[in-house]
């Protein structure tokens, strides 16, 4: 079997990367990579494979750059971002998404082209069938839950080596901040602000990660950050996987990015910076699903004004469980197999794909 996954930011091969670790052990089954980090050149897409994969130390002959794609067929191949990047024919297309966020940007007609859906959760199915894309019974779909987050849950994750990594010696509380990518996002409006009110305190380690596609390219915000850095500040390279850090991190700061959802497995206090322009935008973007009502940001404090950062940190952290309840519910709904997608997605496959590829195999030699 010839497995492609193809995306273009290195959060998308983060989602896949539990299950192609997995997959590199099964005999018979060749995985590959391709895509890369995407500019756009008059009006045309360009990928820098090399880039997107450099640091995940894949074999060399398994990274395939988007031109080489063009003349090869594949029996499957995964995706964890809407406007697929193809090869020359592949058999099965499976959907695997890179999170869910209260913008739902993932529920929408153009990720209509697969043959099959990981769902992360009954919340994202209920979406999907609630703007008549799918139906919640659909044979396309499967309930696997997000691969990418096993590790918050399934103990395989060590606080002391990653406070080491970091550079933080575990006496102060953590708190991370990482905002999302999309325009007029927290860290363009008041996140300087914010950093500079918790830096004055003097009582946290703080861990700042940019996001790693951001919408507006033109500010270098990993370089800028710089200035704040301090043996209790650090700024997290944006391709680095979130997942340690929000392990690690006591209090998450965020504003509409998908993470805060991943970090209500882990029950921990959770501030939203409020972002009011960045809601319009994707209130009145085409096919808009952004839905404050169901759960939102109901798992955290909203930051209206950095000035009252301080104070919302203080209270959340000497009261951690004062959203409890709420912040359990939503992971409920937002995830399906807490720790255990990756498990789910592999016996998925044994019961969907190897027969296929068997059956077709065995018709290959017959002919």
């Amino acid at each position: 079997m010839k497995i492609l996954f193809a995306g273009y930011a290195p959060v998308h091969f983060r989602c896949f990367q539990p299950l192609y670790d997995r997959l590199q052990a099964w005999p018979g089954v060749d995985v590959f990579v391709s895509g890369g980090l995407r500019s756009k050149i008059d009006k045309h897409y360009h990928y820098d494979t090399p880039s997107m994969y450099r640091g995940f130390n894949l074999p060399t002959a398994s990274v395939l750059s988007v031109e080489e794609i063009q003349d090869m067929d594949f029996d499957v191949q995964f995706s964890a971002h809407t406007k697929l990047i193809l090869p020359r024919r592949v058999e099965r297309r499976i959907q695997i998404f890179h999170g869910v966020s209260f913008r739902n940007k993932a529920v929408r007609p153009e990720n209509l082209g697969c043959d099959n859906y990981f769902m992360i959760g009954p919340y994202m199915v209920a979406r999907f069938a609630g703007a008549g894309l799918l139906t919640e019974n659909d044979p396309r779909i499967a309930n696997i839950g997000f691969m990418k987050t096993d590790a918050l849950v399934d103990g395989s994750l060590h606080r002391e080596s990653i406070l080491k990594e970091v550079g933080f010696d575990g006496s102060r509380p953590v708190i991370l901040y990482a905002p999302t990518g999309a325009k007029r996002n927290s860290l363009e409006t008041m996140g300087e602000d914010v950093i500079r009110k918790l830096l004055e305190v003097d009582e946290y380690d703080l861990l700042i990660k940019p996001h790693d596609h951001p919408k507006n390219k033109k500010m270098d915000w990993t370089t800028y950050l710089r200035r704040y850095e301090s043996p209790n500040c650090r700024i997290v390279e944006p391709r680095d996987d979130v997942v340690p850090m929000l392990y690690i991190a006591d209090l998450l700061i965020s504003d509409a990015s998908s993470v805060a959802n991943e970090y209500t497995l882990l029950d921990r206090p959770i501030l939203f910076l409020d972002t009011p322009e960045l809601i319009d935008q994707a209130r009145n973007a085409r096919h808009s699903m952004l839905d404050l009502d169901t759960w939102g940001r109901t798992g955290g404090l909203v930051v209206e004004k950095a000035d009252s950062v301080q104070a919302l940190v203080a209270q959340s952290l000497s009261n951690p469980s004062q959203m409890s309840l709420v912040r359990r519910r939503i992971a409920e709904n937002l995830f399906f197999n807490h720790g255990q997608a990756t498990d789910s997605a592999m016996t998925w496959m044994q019961e969907n794909l190897l027969p296929a590829a068997r059956s077709r195999k065995s018709q290959e030699k017959c002919s």
